[in-house]
């Protein structure tokens, strides 16, 4: 077991380059398995959630291997199995987009339940509601999810809420059915454009990804392909919030400034210096921040995957803030780990009130999942003393070598043995 030790206090000051985005490498990785052929996947980030889908599909009887630390090249043109119930399948959610690939390539799939973090329920209904649409027979039982068809048919599939895994599930199955699928009210994340194009790469015809109506024209085969993974939308904000806690001027590179559009509106909103380059945001703060409101949204709106590092944030700046998760049901485990720093928030269903604290001090803290964890890590650099954070197995799952890039930025970040 490890835990992160910070000494906090110090301003941040350099240049961060961000890695691939998590959120597409553990969709388009098992969308690789579709491909008659070799795939060789580039910028992929080097952490767990990839390493375990990479065993995945060697267990499968995929070849799959690293090139470099940041590449995959995945040949499926052996033997497939579409049994996915290995011990990695069951670590992360994103192993469900093994169920729309297999579906889609094999017509049959049979899948653990996946497993990540545990923040809130996550049925997978939509997504099954997808697949029988497409004319799939479904079977939950005893955590294995079974889907089978003897055709998939291409039909109208209207998303009764607006979701990023059954959209991408249900493009990827789509992708290799009989006629045209028509996805209504789909998810416009920039990871269901990434994992769209890569599919076009393929051979797939995907038309519309990145609006609320996707279309796709099934196609009989796939082929392989080389792709390059767009930058994490997360990390970087998770570096731009770090920078506007700690104080400091930094410069957040290899990234798509687009995609950052609704944190760096909130955060010039609360009087943060924003300025922004074609691939790079730098953030300077000289000051403390000022209070804001924050809602959570589908992309283009705040993304959820930020909200506790901006709470973190909030609970240092002047005044009453509030945050209101629109996404998640129980997204707010992590804040009894905010208070023993000294935070004050309080929380009544999905709304957060944050009353703004000049100092928070040092203290034993747990990563309750991924992105909470990353709250722990922005306030420790803030907090007065030290503070050590357990169980940042979650952080590892989406945060390529946080320490050492945090230390390059001048942070006293140190990874022990417990």
């Amino acid at each position: 077991m490890e835990k992160l030790v910070i000494t906090g206090g110090r301003r941040l000051n350099g240049d961060v380059y961000i890695s691939g985005a998590k959120n597409a490498a553990v969709a388009i990785i098992p969308a690789a398995i579709m491909a008659d052929g070799v795939c060789i996947i580039d910028n992929l980030p080097n952490i767990e959630d990839v390493a375990s889908l990479n065993s995945t599909l060697n267990k499968m009887g995929a070849v799959s291997e690293y090139s470099d630390k940041h590449t995959l090249k995945v040949d499926s043109t052996g033997d497939i199995t579409t049994c996915a119930v290995f011990d990695e399948v069951k670590k992360i959610r994103a192993s469900y987009y093994l169920l729309g690939a297999l579906l889609g390539r094999y017509k049959r799939a049979e899948v653990a339940l996946p497993g990540g973090c545990n923040f809130g329920t996550r049925p997978i209904d939509l997504h099954l509601k997808g697949f029988k649409l497409l004319g799939a027979e479904v079977d939950v039982s005893d955590g294995i999810v079974k889907v089978s068809a003897d055709r998939l048919i291409g039909t109208q599939i209207y998303m009764d809420q607006v979701s990023v895994g059954a959209t991408i599930n249900i493009m990827l199955a789509a992708s290799m059915a009989e006629g045209t699928t028509i996805i209504e009210n789909a998810a416009k994340e920039p990871h269901v454009v990434d994992t769209a194009n890569f599919l076009n790469m393929m051979g797939a015809n995907i038309k519309g990804a990145g609006t609320d109506i996707i279309r796709i024209k099934g196609v009989e085969k796939l082929h392989g392909a080389e792709y390059t993974i767009i930058p994490d939308q997360i990390e970087a904000g998770t570096y731009m919030i770090a920078a506007a806690m700690a104080g400091g001027d930094v410069t957040v590179k290899n990234i798509i400034p687009k995609h950052m559009d609704s944190l760096t509106a909130k955060l010039a909103e609360m009087g943060i210096r924003i300025v922004k380059n074609d691939d790079s945001i730098t953030v300077i703060a000289e000051k403390s921040p000022d209070c804001a409101n924050i809602k959570t949204m589908s992309y283009p709106g705040f993304p959820t995957d930020l909200q506790p590092q901006m709470t973190a944030l909030l609970s240092i700046c002047k005044g009453i803030s509030v945050v209101t998760e629109n996404v998640w049901d129980n997204r707010y485990q992590y804040v009894d780990e905010l208070r023993k720093l000294g935070a004050k928030i309080t929380v009544e269903s999905r709304v957060a009130m944050i009353e703004g604290v000049e100092k928070l001090r040092g203290a034993k803290v747990s990563a309750t999942d991924l992105r909470a964890g990353a709250a722990m890590v922005v306030a420790g650099l803030f907090a007065d003393g030290i503070t050590e954070i357990d169980n940042i197995k979650y952080i590892d799952r989406g945060y390529e070598e946080i320490e050492e890039k945090l230390s390059s930025l001048g942070a006293s970040v140190k990874r022990v043995e417990c």
